[in-house]
């Protein structure tokens, strides 16, 4: 099996999925308790790593709303008392853990709640506007926080020894770092080489920068994926400027590094719409990509129940579950893409092979294949019926249609439809 064993991720990931929780919309009770009791549904979509959105107490001053924003911080130690106690919180990665389950905590080190007692301790760990005042971070409308500065070497020991205690004390798997271009490389090498002394962690950033993969994250985000795929399902771009994202992706980022490949999240979900205010009648295509394309596909929760709203962002509005056709479908492509070993992350898998066709500007069309297993996909993002042809031989065989069970021949002669906004992935028999 053509799955390379030289990487530099934890063999564990190789196939693996990951699934944002936000804790205090995931149930009418918003705690950990809830979360436990459906680990086995997330366990059922085929995902590996559970994201927490941050579980610490939350600022008061300036809070905006009436519960505030996860990621206004007021103890880096605390657990907000909504979501459970120190016990439920080990009860839960226990359970986690028992399914194989990875969980990793968000954690927001760029800044904190203005009442976070190192402002009044430490107010020289914050950085200062052009008064000398306590500043949130310029530009954003962030009224409720206020930025560190990592220029002061105690802030990092500080902060190092915060992520420590969660990993010592928890067992937990890694973090998703808020806004990590926005703190220096250099701390999240000293971070990382700590963290690792304890036991290897899985780090996410919520960046786009190839750098960090070399400050020891082994996951960015691939936000212009998200607003190349979006544009091209509104309408807004050509479909080459997804091309140019592969080529990008293939030639600028080293060969191990994880791109999170997403179409919703708490931030596009509350500020941008829901998937389907996003995608639109291309939400099936754009999930399809994210899963079958490099990447590794995040889940946000509420996905899989067809997200039926925007989830409030600073008050109680708990998501409506209910099973789903999106559920189905991640279901079927992850259950897919976990057996096919040219479908897998990073080096592990295999390089999507631009396959050209007579419809570029509606039709994306590619190969993954390695020595154990071929994939051809053909994605129409368009809403109008196309009759392709494939024009390379490198896509020719026998193959089955994944989600029909159906056969079909692919090669360069013959001519392929596809109606609006459909898609074809094919393993080959």
């Amino acid at each position: 099996m053509d799955n390379k064993r030289s990487s530099n991720q934890p063999q564990w990931s190789k196939n693996a999925v990951i699934y944002q929780v936000n804790t205090r919309q995931f149930s009418p009770q918003g705690t950990f308790e809830q979360v436990t009791k459906k680990l086995n549904h997330i366990k059922s979509l085929g995902a590996d790593i559970v994201w927490l959105m941050p579980i610490h107490p939350i600022g008061e001053m300036h809070r905006k709303g009436t519960l505030g924003s996860p990621y206004s911080v007021k103890d880096y130690y605390g657990i907000n008392s909504d979501f459970g106690t120190d016990c439920d919180l080990r009860t839960l990665i226990t359970a986690a853990h028992d399914l194989d389950l990875k969980i990793i905590l968000d954690w927001v080190p760029n800044h904190s709640a203005w009442d976070n007692a190192l402002a009044d301790l430490h107010p020289d760990w914050y950085a200062k506007d052009h008064h000398g005042n306590f500043r949130p971070s310029p530009w954003w409308d962030w009224s409720d926080i206020i930025e560190f500065d990592y220029s002061v070497p105690e802030l990092r020991i500080y902060m190092i020894d915060a992520m420590k205690y969660w990993v010592d004390n928890f067992d937990i798997d890694g973090f998703r770092c808020d806004v990590a271009g926005y703190v220096p490389n250099d701390f999240w090498q000293q971070a990382c080489d700590s963290l690792c002394e304890i036991k290897p962690v899985f780090m996410l950033a919520e960046w786009e920068n190839r750098d960090l993969h070399s400050a020891g994250f082994n996951m960015t985000y691939a936000w212009s994926w998200n607003e190349t795929v979006h544009e091209v399902t509104q309408g807004r771009c050509s479909l080459d400027r997804l091309r140019k994202y592969y080529s990008w992706n293939e030639r600028s980022w080293p060969a191990d590094a994880y791109r999170m490949t997403f179409v919703s999240n708490h931030d596009k979900n509350a500020w941008d719409g829901t998937q389907h205010e996003q995608f639109g009648e291309g939400l099936e295509a754009a999930i399809v990509l994210s899963v079958v394309g490099e990447g590794m596909p995040l889940i946000y929760n509420s996905q899989e129940a067809g997200e039926s709203k925007r989830l409030a962002f600073f008050e109680k509005d708990c998501i409506a579950w209910k099973k789903h056709s999106i559920g189905t479908l991640y279901q079927e492509l992850i259950a897919f893409k976990k057996r096919t070993s040219a479908l897998w992350n990073g080096d592990f898998g295999a390089r999507m092979i631009h396959v050209p066709n007579s419809k570029m500007a509606q039709v994306i069309s590619f190969v993954r294949q390695d020595n154990a297993s071929k994939v051809a996909v053909l994605i129409n993002f368009s809403g109008s019926c196309v009759r392709v042809y494939l024009q390379d031989t490198v896509v020719e065989g026998q193959y089955e249609n994944v989600l029909t069970r159906t056969p079909c021949k692919l090669d360069t002669q013959s001519e392929v439809t596809l109606g609006p906004w459909c898609y074809l992935v094919a393993v080959q028999s």
